[in-house]
């Protein structure tokens, strides 16, 4: 637990340098906008002009009462028509002031939430491998929200704040020096109070946004394995585990309320020794003769009460940005990781004949933990390569480095004789086909996620690769065939349908090199036959990266490659590594003992 606190605790100054950071990248976003930021700026010089003109025609007013019968009703019939003038500019240049002001915060909103999601597609694998998912888009959904709420209240009310304070302050002077001088000495105890509460609220604010981003992670990956959870019985334990974070953001958010909803009552307090002060050395000055009457009386406590009434509410809107750049800072928190190296300036890759090489090729995820030492391999074009070994081996990883999801520490992969990393990544990936375990579909139509890697397709060649898939005849039976739509992720088919799609994908574009990560896990032995055969045809004259685990699938490729411990241990064909006796005939034997076991 204490190690918890040291780790939540930074220095102030640390903070404070967080808070300017995030804060000139907020004003980066609203700079796009200077019309509008200018139109808002004259709006509200507009309103606090005319919204202090009004307490000088009162106090007119006031004065034109001498006493009973003694009131000069044709200037006072001047004066109020003045007063609704008055009100009604401001109440339209308050409305429009409100129009632009909502303008410009959901334009920054827009612009930032673009560049995050862009942003994601820049981000190397490794960002999305190592951090939640739940908590990337609690950050684009969620903390862009509070950021706008809070954003849109700083606008609304910080212009017209610092009007007012500026506007009051010279007609108070030119009323009476000596009572503004009460007013701007005792007025500022309220912004020092308004800033340490502020200071403080910042921390809780921070927690708050982590502690939600943490809780929409934990929902996100319950609701996606749900079966898991209910298969083995583990509902009560993640009930406890959302409970635990549950009450954490209970306590985060009651702290941040708590400090967030004092600077509003303190400041009110201090504002009413103002105005009270103001009332009494004023009566003072009428008595005594001064000159001063009983209008001025009254316009100089409408402005105490206007020029103190900006700092209640500055307060309040400090506490709430407080909260909006919390929120921001996570969101600039992504937008400032480090982004995969720009392959702008690289050639794109050509029809790629189909030779792989990799030479002395090493990679780890985390450096000092060695995966891959020392890799060499050369494919010639249209060989078909399986991959197979104990998990943990390096499979997986060794595909990820071909399609270039990660780089090399040394040694370096060629496609055609040129170094993956001199072309174009969506080149070089526009030359693989890939067909994985874990299927993924888009929501959309059937023949929307056969086409997703060749858009332009007729339905004629959608046809073709859906029959060449194997799906053809389960796609006729959907209710609208072709055109029927798919849930999120293909939530109303079955798996095995999924996985038929998926290589439907796959068979449409028919790029010159394959990969195939354990592509048929999910269907029936007897469509695997079908399918077997399909690739079987797919794979003619095209180079074949095939991930195993069931090695009765792999005894027709042209090489196996046996790897342990990130190492190739034993290469040949089927036959060649079952006569050898070696690591892979145990592996192949040991699955066929499994069967009859």
């Amino acid at each position: 637990m204490n190690s918890e606190k040291k780790r939540e605790k930074k220095p102030p100054k640390a903070k404070a340098k967080v808070r300017k950071g995030t804060l000139k990248q907020v004003l980066r976003y609203v700079g796009k906008y200077p019309f509008s930021l200018s139109l808002t700026l004259v709006l509200a010089i507009v309103t606090v002009g005319f919204t202090l003109y009004v307490p000088i025609l009162v106090g007119d007013a006031i004065d034109c009462i001498v006493d009973k019968g003694q009131v000069d009703f044709s200037a006072l019939k001047v004066i109020f028509f003045k007063i609704g003038a008055s009100v009604a500019v401001t109440a339209v240049a308050q409305w429009l002031m409100s129009v632009f002001n909502n303008k410009i915060t959901f334009e920054v909103v827009k612009d930032i939430r673009a560049d995050a999601f862009a942003k994601i597609s820049r981000l190397p694998l490794k960002y999305l491998d190592s951090h939640s998912h739940g908590d990337t888009v609690s950050r684009i959904i969620a903390d862009a929200d509070q950021f706008a709420d809070g954003l849109l209240m700083g606008f609304t009310q910080f212009f017209t704040g610092i009007m007012t304070i500026l506007g009051t302050l010279a007609f108070m002077l030119a009323l009476s020096w000596q009572i503004a001088l009460v007013v701007v000495f005792v007025t500022p105890l309220s912004l020092f109070i308004a800033k340490y509460i502020s200071s403080h609220t910042y921390t809780f604010f921070k927690k708050q946004s982590e502690t939600r981003g943490e809780q929409t992670a934990f929902t996100e990956e319950i609701i996606s394995n749900l079966k898991t959870v209910q298969a083995f019985s583990h509902e009560k334990a993640n009930e406890e585990k959302f409970d635990e974070i549950n009450k954490r953001l209970e306590k985060y958010s009651l702290d941040a309320s708590f400090y967030s909803s004092l600077p509003n009552p303190t400041t009110r307090f201090v504002n009413n020794i103002v105005y009270a002060l103001v009332a009494l050395i004023g009566a003072l000055y009428i008595v005594s003769g001064r000159g001063f009457s009983v209008g001025n009386l009254t316009t100089f406590l409408s402005y105490a009460n206007q020029y103190t009434k900006p700092f209640n509410e500055i307060s309040g809107v400090v506490t709430e940005l407080q909260n909006a750049l919390a929120c921001a800072a996570r969101i600039f928190e992504l937008l400032d990781e480090a982004e995969q190296p720009s392959d702008a300036g690289n050639r794109v890759l050509g029809r790629a004949e189909g030779n792989v090489s990799l030479e002395s090729a090493c990679f780890s995820y985390v450096p000092g933990q060695k995966l891959i030492e020392d890799f060499s391999l050369k494919v010639k074009p249209g060989e078909k390569v399986a991959i197979v070994g104990p998990t943990g081996c390096g499979k997986t990883t060794l595909i990820n480095l071909l399609m270039r999801f990660y780089d090399v520490n040394s040694g370096s992969i060629k496609v055609s004789g040129t170094d993956i990393r001199d072309v174009t990544r969506a080149s070089l990936r526009g030359s693989y086909g890939m067909v994985l375990q874990d299927t993924w579909l888009r929501a959309g139509t059937v023949r929307e996620n056969i086409a997703y890697g060749k858009p332009d397709a007729t339905m004629d060649e959608v046809i073709a690769a859906a029959k060449a898939a194997h799906a053809h005849s389960f796609i006729r039976r959907l209710p609208e065939g072709y055109d029927t739509v798919i849930a999120e992720d293909g939530g109303n088919i079955s798996q095995g349908q999924k996985q038929l799609l998926c290589i439907a994908r796959v068979m449409l574009c028919l790029p010159p090199m394959l990969i195939l990560d354990e592509a048929t896990s999910s269907i029936d032995t007897r469509t695997e036959v079908r399918i077997q055969k399909a690739f079987a045809r797919m794979m003619q004259g095209r180079t074949s990266f095939i991930v195993a685990h069931r090695l009765s699938t792999i005894r027709e490729a042209d090489v196996i490659l046996v790897m342990k411990d990130g190492h190739i241990v034993e290469q040949g064909s089927h036959d060649q590594l079952l006569a050898q006796g070696g690591f892979y005939a145990k592996l192949y034997n040991s699955q066929f003992e499994g069967v009859q076991t």
